[in-house]
């Protein structure tokens, strides 16, 4: 079935005019949008969503030196993954020693699942 348009000719519109008006704006300020960004970039990783997962699971804190053994890797990147994750706010450490141990701060993920619901 054949369908006849009319197109109108192209007209340069003024500098600095729209061309349109937007269907959309955001629901987020910058600030708001940029830590929520935060949250996702920490969160991107693989073996950082995995390390949320069993910490979140664990509800409690939870030793380095029981996370390395989860993981096919050394404990300096566990370490560094973590360091990540704290510095996004998604968990939080202890110190007892020579041992940190983690824990996520449940109102890191309560922003972020509050920001997809929406």
């Amino acid at each position: 079935m054949a369908v006849d348009l009319e197109l109108a000719p192209k007209q340069k519109r003024p500098a600095g005019e729209r061309c349109c008006e937007p269907v959309a704006y955001p629901s987020v300020d910058r600030r708001e949008a940029e830590r929520i960004a935060k949250l996702a970039k920490a969160l991107g990783d693989p073996i950082r969503l995995q390390l949320v997962d069993v910490l979140r699971r664990h509800a409690g804190k939870v030793c380095v030196c029981e996370l390395v053994p989860l993981f096919d890797l050394s404990q300096p990147t566990i370490s560094h993954h973590l360091k990540v994750l704290r510095e996004a706010g998604v968990v939080d450490s202890e110190r007892k020693g020579l041992w940190a141990y983690y824990y996520v701060l449940p109102t890191a993920l309560d922003e972020l699942a509050a920001w997809l619901e929406s």
